[in-house]
């Protein structure tokens, strides 16, 4: 969420993130045509400047030839504390039974569209190699965070990529992207607190609407 808020300063708005597709579910359908091979990833993100986190970054391969002048920023990160925070939010959402996956498990029953998403999320990190289902241990992600990095790198040519942190700040990410540094603090997000309140709050929504349509009918 750092790297989109990030960015969009820097003028590349709306950068597509997890929370587009939140604020938006039925373009989940959308994405799952992709990972079915009915539709190209392109399409979905053509008309943003940039796109972070998933689902785009599922299909960097497909985006870098379909965009050629776009560049690619790995953000970069321990895989140990990848792995606790992919713990702690989307794992908790989807297999979890803490209160974030609890609540979304209950979402999912009352609202199509949530499930529909869910469903589409857990099969596109499963192929994706960086979760196995329910029974993704710590060890299993941080080893796999540390291979999609390395395959990334290897993947990408030099003059296209730039591995990167949001610790290392405005200037590597600016010079790569050939944009003036802003005269603020690059932004920090808390992304597991702020992740956790998004869905508990989505949730408690979903579950009023349907309890409310269940009252009206």
């Amino acid at each position: 969420m750092s790297q989109k808020v990030g960015l969009e300063m820097l003028g590349l708005a709306p950068c597509y993130h997890m929370v587009t597709v939140f604020a938006d579910l039925p373009v989940a359908a959308r994405w799952r045509q992709a990972l079915d091979g009915e539709l190209s990833a392109a399409e979905i993100v053509k008309d943003f400047p940039a796109t972070v986190d998933w689902p785009g970054s599922y299909y960097y391969r497909e985006l870098m030839e379909a965009f050629p002048d776009a560049k690619v920023l790995l953000s970069v990160r321990d895989g140990e504390a990848w792995a606790r925070s992919m713990r702690e939010t989307i794992w908790q959402t989807l297999y979890g039974d803490g209160l974030v996956g609890l609540m979304a498990t209950a979402r999912r029953r009352v609202d199509p569209e949530w499930d529909a998403c869910s469903a589409m999320l857990q099969d596109m990190w499963e192929r994706s190699g960086l979760m196995n289902g329910a029974g993704t241990t710590d060890a299993f992600m941080a080893a796999a965070c540390d291979r999609y990095n390395a395959e990334v790198i290897e993947t990408v040519p030099a003059d296209r990529l730039l591995v990167w942190s949001p610790k290392d700040g405005w200037e590597p990410l600016c010079a790569f992207l050939e944009l003036p540094v802003p005269d603020v603090p690059f932004p920090r997000v808390n992304d597991s607190a702020a992740f956790g309140d998004m869905l508990i709050d989505g949730a408690l929504a979903a579950i009023q609407n349907y309890r409310s349509a269940a009252v009206a009918s």
